[in-house]
């Protein structure tokens, strides 16, 4: 894994990034993200807050990520229950 520079600016629920790629955007909160990257490539991220646990796609699989969402709030519930 190689080393990476990221800055991000946060005005809202609204994220400009800045990164060896470009300037990239993202709209969302905690939990559900939307946004297009430096080099144009649209992505999703949907994650469980305070967990580390989560799921990134791309323009592809934006939808896929929405079917992602209780099987990943199932696993963090386990893996609390467990530790």
């Amino acid at each position: 894994m190689g080393f990476y520079f990221r800055r991000s600016l946060n005005l809202g629920p609204f994220r400009v990034n800045l990164s060896r790629g470009g300037v990239g955007w993202s709209v969302g909160g905690r939990g559900f993200r939307t946004g297009r990257s430096g080099r144009g490539r649209k992505y999703t991220t949907v994650s469980i807050p305070g967990t580390g646990m989560g799921y990134r796609t791309s323009s592809r699989g934006c939808l896929l990520a929405l079917a992602a969402v209780p099987a990943a709030i199932g696993g963090a519930f386990l893996w609390r229950t467990l530790a």
